[in-house]
């Protein structure tokens, strides 16, 4: 069984016991969290795609830990002209444990045996002959030049 949900622009693939990093979420380590964006869901065979969301799917989740990436380092520079400029940048984070699935798990129904009667076929019109199309004409030959 699997998901894929989406949080903080990026789209996870998520099992139940899976831990994760996500963007920075509201919430206190303990707490529960709810991702009712979801994308897909699969259950074996049964796989449920949304449109672009699948109804009624809810994924929860607990908050782990808060923290912040390692720093990644900016750094411009225009050659020649004395510039140069470094900046360093740390983004911060979500640990979560993905919980349980809800909702979305039952298949649609097939609606074409219950809503559909069966729709008589109609006589098929006997095809008329293809008729031949008259052949091109020719252009005519090119004038001889005087020399």
């Amino acid at each position: 069984m699997y998901a894929v949900i989406k949080t903080g622009g990026k789209q996870y693939r998520v099992t139940p016991g899976t831990k994760l990093k996500v963007e920075k979420l509201v919430g206190d380590v303990g707490s529960s969290v709810i991702f009712d964006k979801v994308l897909v869901m699969a259950d074996g065979d049964n796989v449920k795609i949304g449109a672009p969301l699948v109804d009624g799917a809810k994924i929860s989740a607990t908050v782990v830990a808060h923290g912040r990436g390692d720093k990644v380092m900016i750094f411009k520079m225009r050659r020649r002209k004395h510039y140069r400029k470094t900046q360093g940048h740390r983004q911060s984070y979500t640990e979560i444990v993905i919980d349980d699935f809800a909702g979305g798990k039952k298949a649609a129904p097939a609606k074409a045996a219950e809503s559909k009667p069966a729709v008589e076929a109609k006589a098929a019109k006997p095809k008329t002959e293809a008729k031949a199309k008259p052949a091109a004409a020719k252009k005519p030959a090119a004038k001889a030049k005087a020399e």
